[in-house]
């Protein structure tokens, strides 16, 4: 029973951990206002270019180009679970129930910059690449519950194997564990993560109408996850009291794990030009990433619960053969005597050797990914992106983009890619932005993201669901070397349905059902110069 609920416990940590932003699953393709407002960049000729068409900076025109740009993202991530045993939970007796959690990233900079001279350009550019936030789950997530709650029915399973062979009500009893599978416990879950990109490049205009880069981005990574389980009880007796009553702590689980590593991500693009059209592309390498942990967690351990239970059963049995009229020596002699033939019986020994089996063999499961001075594979995926752009007239623009992540072969711990479809992740958008005036200019955009996802790769410690992004904006061109911009966009997040049935006994099982979706908005704004 406790190692189920170990198991999940400590791997839930990683729900935090998701990108709050646009992009594949572990990268940020909004890193400039632009974006923001109008979704589809690619093609476009501007100082945002330094990381979506770095080839195409080279023809904005010599001299110095910054960008300083702040965003706010806000998201909640929602899994409506659906399983019977829920209904055991003596607080909240209900299903399906919703597990909430909400990431805020209230300041997130980003700086571009770009020094063109003849037929080069030097660039640069400082972003979140990766994650960008904190997550929050104030009640812990729907695998945690569901795995208290099978605990709670292999709790009264054993008490009842232990009391059919007592021929006595004893663990079973109201006062204990009882018959009903009933359970509490609190729990919560906080995480953030940040992946730091720092990048530099250059491009070369090989002719008035074609150009190309090539640069290098360094990536600094840091997570931090934090959580616990605690005050676990079945029935009306706390789990601690029969892993260890002398510490009320001893059932509890904490996770507490600081991971941190550095990688780098060669890249290379192109950018042709053609009368009223532009045409471009951009490949990002895979970036092997091993992040470091660094923790200090607190685990349950069942290896003293044969003592424990013995312990247990000779306090109360010594009392009720005193009171039947043996004296303490007599009755602590006949109470031993008892509790030692019972947890001896056949069927107590099977389902105490089941469970300490299961707890030995998943524990490297349960600690894998946050062990204290492990390494664990987070890599950064490939991306290739695609791009044309189109000006039918000079106050008009029309983008549409391609994103192709290889996220299949971007190694995760155990390798949990590989129950992703192996075409990785598609992105496709379309913009357009119109010059109003000499000084105003308004556009607008859309993206649609669509994950390789399966079934087995779908749970709420880690997922995503596919979705459509809507953006708007606009730029005040304050003078003709300074700009600001302002833009807001949305994501409509699908749902994603899955179903499981859980085995708890020979002939027993439940369906444990799981709606995943999301929300999102993103502000931004930020100047554009040129010096």
């Amino acid at each position: 029973m406790v190692n189920k609920f170990k198991t999940v416990c400590l791997t839930a940590a990683i729900a935090s951990s998701s990108a709050t932003f646009a992009g594949g699953l572990l990268t940020n393709t909004n890193q400039h206002v632009a974006f923001n407002r109008m979704m589809s960049r690619e093609a476009s000729i501007g100082i945002d270019g330094v990381y979506y068409n770095p080839a195409g900076v080279v023809f904005m025109g010599e001299g110095n180009h910054l960008a300083i740009n702040w965003q706010l993202a806000y998201q909640t991530r929602t899994i409506k679970n659906d399983y019977k045993l829920f209904t055991n939970n003596v607080n909240n007796p209900t299903t399906p129930r919703d597990f909430k959690g909400k990431a805020f990233a209230p300041v997130i900079p980003s700086f571009q910059y770009a020094y063109n001279k003849g037929r080069w350009s030097l660039q640069g550019n400082f972003a979140l690449t990766g994650g960008g936030g904190k997550c929050t789950f104030d009640n812990g997530l729907g695998s945690f519950e569901k795995i208290v709650g099978e605990t709670a029915m292999g709790a009264i399973g054993l008490a009842g194997a232990i009391d059919n062979a007592l021929g006595a009500e004893m663990f079973t009893s109201d006062q204990a564990f009882g018959k009903k599978g009933s359970y509490s416990f609190n729990s919560y879950m906080h995480g953030r993560q940040y992946y730091f990109g720092l990048s530099a490049g250059a491009a070369y205009k090989v002719s008035d109408n074609f150009s190309v880069y090539a640069g290098l981005r360094g990536i600094y990574a840091t997570c931090n996850y934090y959580g616990y389980v605690e005050d676990i009880k079945v029935g009306n007796m706390p789990l601690y009291q029969v892993l260890d009553p002398s510490k009320e702590n001893s059932a509890n689980i904490e996770l507490s794990c600081d991971q941190s590593g550095i990688g780098f991500t060669p890249m290379l693009a192109v950018d042709y030009k053609t009368g009223r059209w532009n045409f471009s592309a951009k490949y990002e390498f895979k970036t092997r990433m091993r992040l470091k942990n660094k923790s200090v967690n607190q685990l349950p351990s069942i290896g003293n619960l044969d003592d424990n239970l013995k312990n247990q059963m000779n306090k109360v049995l010594t009392g009720k053969f005193m009171q039947a009229g043996l004296s303490q020596e007599q009755a602590m002699i006949k109470a031993e005597q008892t509790s030692t033939a019972v947890l001896n019986n056949p069927t107590v020994v099977a389902t105490t050797a089941g469970l300490k089996q299961q707890f030995d063999s998943k524990i490297n499961e349960a600690i894998g990914e946050y062990a204290d001075g492990k390494k664990i594979a987070g890599d950064i995926p490939s991306l290739l992106t695609v791009g044309v752009g189109y000006s039918p007239i000079d106050e008009l623009r029309i983008n549409v983009g391609f994103h192709w992540f290889d996220d299949y072969k971007a190694t995760s711990y155990n390798n949990r890619n590989k129950l992703l479809k192996k075409r990785g992740t598609l992105e496709f958008n379309a913009g357009v932005e119109y010059d109003v005036t000499k000084k105003i200019t308004v556009s607008t955009g859309w993206q649609n993201t669509n994950y390789g996802l399966t079934d087995k790769y779908m749970d709420d410690k880690s997922f995503v669901v596919g979705s459509n992004s809507v953006g708007l904006g606009g730029v005040y061109h304050i003078t003709k070397k300074l700009d600001f911009s302002v833009a807001y966009f949305h994501t409509f997040y699908n749902h994603v349905k899955t179903s499981e049935t859980v085995t708890l006994a020979p002939g027993v099982s439940n369906t444990y059902n799981s709606d995943y979706t999301r929300n999102n908005n993103a502000f931004a704004a930020g100047v554009n110069i040129t010096f």
